[in-house]
């Protein structure tokens, strides 16, 4: 399974389109949201995969249109890391900077 972010103007702005004409809500590209995904504590990994919760876990971050369609996909960052921390590190965060999103052209 692949996701793919738009890859034009034209693009973000259907997606845009969608979510002003759908939700009444102007100017979103996605709705973003994390998940802690329980599991089994890794052997020897000590509390890397603990989470707030006193669980251990990974994350599951993602992107979704206004039609819940996934849009962007990181699955695994580690239960001790926060939400700012997992977008901080995932290519989502690296690609907003960059100017071939074409998001400000929108």
């Amino acid at each position: 399974m692949c996701f793919q972010l738009p890859q034009t103007p034209d693009e973000w702005r259907i997606i845009a389109d969608e979510f002003t004409t759908k939700w009444n809500f102007p100017h979103c590209v996605g709705a973003m949201d994390g998940k802690h995904v329980t599991i089994v504590k890794p052997g020897k990994s000590g509390s890397t995969f603990l989470n707030y919760k006193h669980t251990f876990s990974i994350v599951l971050m993602a992107v979704v249109d206004a039609n819940y369609k996934f849009r962007y996909v990181n699955i695994g960052a580690q239960g001790r890391i926060g939400d700012a921390g997992v977008f901080n590190s995932c290519s989502l965060s690296k690609a907003l900077l960059m100017p071939n999103l074409y998001l400000a052209v929108i």
